[in-house]
């Protein structure tokens, strides 16, 4: 599934919940079981009970979600899932989940495409620890990917159990690659590479602009954190919190962007793009030719195949510069959590554990070539077992130690806001993004004082 990011927690957490701890083991996560049906101890299973469960999607994916909890009761016939539809995140950025914590009559278990808010949630002593019912469960946390465990714990707790994510990846047109004397065998690794790269693949026609080699905020590129990380920054301070955006990795990449802007006129990209169609249209720049380069998500190989089928593309990891993450990207992740006063939390464990198998997400994993949190191949998933090229990449991406979830701040919403509107001063007024970074530094650091 592909999800955007929106954040918002409100400040009534603080005053309403109480901030308990739970007991038991350090934080783990499952290995995939052989039997979908079996995850979870015999006890659990004899047990049995409801489940109140918060979903956020519909369409084809909802229908999806309906499967998997019919799979999940054939499999466990003494549960029973009360599903409700909650959009757009299951409740996070509109209140809703806090206004039934705070009520205490919240639901068993919940899953969002919003993992900042849930992370913020954690922090703010809204979500139940899940150590008690993993270690329970005897899971491992080393079948998880690395890249994972920051986004799961919190002080040393687990508190939001990863269900499936998304990597973001250089896609490139290997006939235009051919045509401007590149080699796609071998597609640009860093920063300076690309940009060789994209000035020998655009095309202009007099000041016209007929085709360009690659624009650095399109797609993927328009996300608020995704340049910043591969170009080495952090956002805020992992120890103590605090924002930290005054920050010369963050300076060079708006400068980086800028040269693009000024090489080829702000107002003219603008100009240029502005008929773009989205990922999934015909009239997507990638797909119509006019840029020879982007980065986007896994999904988008889904988008290229019933777009343009014809087209020859490939895939790379995102260039990093010098001082910068090689082989990163940023994570769109899908977390589940237990809400804090939970009336069932072990039946909500017994569920994520079995939702999260790479068996049970093979159908949203073989569509959009999304990946699992788990280390190990699987056979239920087709790309692992076609040795596709675009999954390869994928899995080498989302396993790098370079890759993560920046920005796990309770103001990260407001956070990329600003850096959007930061990022388009300095490529629309050629600003210097130095005092600009340390003036929103300061303002979104009052912001989180009052959350502390």
């Amino acid at each position: 599934m592909k999800k955007g990011m929106t954040v918002l927690v409100s400040s009534i957490i603080s005053t309403m919940l109480i901030i308990t701890a739970c007991s038991g083991g350090s934080g783990s996560a499952p290995k995939p079981s052989n039997d979908a049906g079996t995850n979870g101890n015999e006890g659990a299973a004899a047990a049995g009970g409801d489940i109140n469960y918060w979903y956020p999607w519909g369409g084809d994916s909802e229908k999806w979600d309906k499967w998997r909890m019919e799979e999940f009761e054939k499999k466990n016939p003494t549960y029973k899932i009360n599903a409700t539809y909650v959009p757009p995140d299951g409740g996070l950025s509109n209140g809703k989940l806090v206004s039934v914590i705070s009520g205490k009559n919240p639901p068993d278990v919940v899953i969002s495409s919003d993992y900042a808010s849930a992370y913020s949630l954690a922090a703010q002593g809204a979500l139940e620890p899940m150590d008690e019912y993993l270690s329970a469960m005897g899971f491992n946390e080393s079948d998880v990917l690395p890249s994972f465990l920051p986004l799961m714990k919190r002080d040393d707790k687990t508190y939001l159990y990863p269900q499936d994510s998304n990597v973001n990846l250089l896609y490139y047109n290997v006939a235009m690659f051919r045509e401007a004397g590149l080699d796609p065998d071998n597609p640009p690794r860093t920063i300076e590479e690309l940009d060789a790269a994209a000035e020998k693949l655009t095309v202009l026609n007099g000041k016209n602009v007929e085709r360009l080699g690659f624009i650095p905020w399109i797609d993927a590129g328009d996300d608020a954190f995704l340049w910043g990380w591969v170009f080495g920054a952090n956002f805020i301070d992992d120890k103590t919190g605090d924002v930290k955006l005054n920050d010369d990795h963050l300076s060079d990449m708006y400068n980086w962007m800028n040269k693009y802007a000024q090489k080829y006129n702000p107002e003219k990209i603008k100009s240029f793009t502005s008929g773009f169609g989205g990922a999934f249209s015909p009239d997507h720049p990638f797909f119509t030719g006019k840029v020879a380069m982007t980065v986007n998500g896994n999904w988008f190989a889904n988008a290229l195949s019933i777009y343009a089928p014809d087209q020859e593309y490939r895939v790379a990891a995102i260039p990093f510069p010098a001082n910068g993450r090689e082989k990163a990207t940023t994570f769109g992740t899908n977390v589940f959590m237990i809400p804090k006063g939970a009336k069932n939390p072990e039946n909500a464990m017994k569920f994520i554990l079995f939702g999260g198998q790479p068996e049970i997400l093979a159908d949203n994993i073989n569509t959009w070539r999304s990946i699992s949190i788990y280390n190990a191949p699987s056979d239920a998933i087709k790309w692992d077992k076609e040795n596709d090229a675009v999954y390869k990449v994928v899995r080498e991406v989302a396993a790098s130690p370079n890759s993560g979830h920046p920005a796990l701040t309770p103001v990260a919403k407001e956070m990329s806001n600003e850096l959007k509107l930061l990022r388009d001063n300095v490529i629309y007024n050629n600003k210097d993004p130095k005092p600009l970074l340390e003036e929103v530094e300061k303002k979104l650091q009052k912001e989180v004082d009052k959350k502390k």
